[in-house]
């Protein structure tokens, strides 16, 4: 079991990963899925169509999480 706030190095080392907003599970799947999650990549590891964003350039999110709807 590996708690990590770090989306990046959690799915590195992990086999198997949960995303978990606002405690509760709200993706799991193979490490090497979730990485190419389209919404894991926007919002846990800050990327999009244009590469890594910088936490300077992002005003406010936004697109909603889709699973928040």
């Amino acid at each position: 079991l590996l708690a990590e706030q770090n989306t990046n190095v959690a799915l590195r080392f992990a086999s198997y990963g949960y995303i978990l907003e606002s405690g509760r599970v709200v993706m799991d799947g193979p490490a090497a899925e979730l990485r190419e999650n389209p919404d894991v990549k926007e919002f846990y590891l800050g990327m999009s169509e244009e590469g890594r964003k910088s936490f300077r350039d992002v005003r406010s999110y936004r697109r909603r999480k889709r699973w928040l709807s």
